[in-house]
């Protein structure tokens, strides 16, 4: 499949040209960064022939989006423009960019996951299925851990681990959700999902989701150890992608756990 990886010059692009050299069927065609970056006309290390660019990638047959949210909406319009899938691990969407990712949907195929990393989303099955067995007896806290430069909090894929757990609960996030905890804030109510952001150093990820009773607590927690846990798994939706037809897919998808 060709691909063209947005935002290349970036910590998420580089690890993306690094990965799909192991990878079969991955041909990079574009390797595209804003304008007035410094790397714009140089050469990607080998990669024959190919330079950094701000120009739209128009033989792609797939882009994947590792930028900022600002970017969202018109890397979208390209793409739906010139009808080419897309792979979108983008975090910190305003509720008018999350619109958008779903109206360019019902035109081209969009995975759209907070994390590409495959035993993320294997942690996130678990987290529901958990959720689901042990039911309100148990209180959970999930805690997540990152770099000092990461710009949004909580991550996306703690927030994603919060929606898995109530799916498994089948109740409203918005119900039950506690984003940290300061002062007096009183007995914690049954039901209720903490959700806690660190930050510092060069931590790449870590995720950790606790269910606690007063016997007992099960923690479930996932470490990346460098972020081309996240590339693979952003390729091996690409790849997925070929062929399929409008609609807003995410890594379970990609995974076989929902058709």
């Amino acid at each position: 499949m060709k691909i063209a990886i947005l935002g290349a010059a970036g910590r998420m692009g580089q690890n993306l040209l690094r990965c799909a050299k192991k990878m079969d069927g991955c041909e990079i065609v574009a390797a595209v960064e804003r304008a007035g970056h410094p790397l714009i006309g140089e050469p990607v290390p080998e990669r024959k022939g190919l330079c950094y660019t701000t120009d739209w990638p128009k033989d792609a047959e797939a882009v994947i989006d590792f930028t900022f949210h600002e970017c969202v909406t018109s890397n979208l319009a390209n793409a739906v423009a010139n009808k080419q899938a897309v792979v979108l691990g983008t975090t910190g969407l305003a509720d008018g960019e999350k619109q958008c990712v779903a109206d360019a949907a019902t035109k081209v195929p969009v995975v759209w996951a907070a994390n590409m990393s495959l035993g993320v989303n294997l942690l996130l099955e678990l987290v529901k299925r958990t959720a689901a067995v042990l039911g309100q007896d148990y209180d959970v806290e999930i805690t997540e851990a990152h770099h000092r430069l990461k710009k949004d909090a909580p991550s996306g894929t703690a927030l994603s681990l919060a929606e898995a757990a109530v799916a498994g609960r089948d109740v409203a996030l918005s119900d039950v959700a506690c984003y940290g905890r300061a002062g007096i804030v009183g007995e914690r109510p049954t039901g209720e999902i903490g959700i806690h952001a660190v930050r510092g150093g060069a931590i790449v990820g870590e995720h950790t989701v606790a269910f606690i009773a007063d016997e007992e607590t099960v923690e479930i927690t996932h470490k990346a150890a460098t972020r081309e846990a996240f590339a693979t798994g952003a390729l091996r939706a690409a790849l997925w992608l070929g062929g399929r037809g409008p609609g807003l897919y995410t890594m379970r998808h990609v995974l076989g756990f929902v058709e």
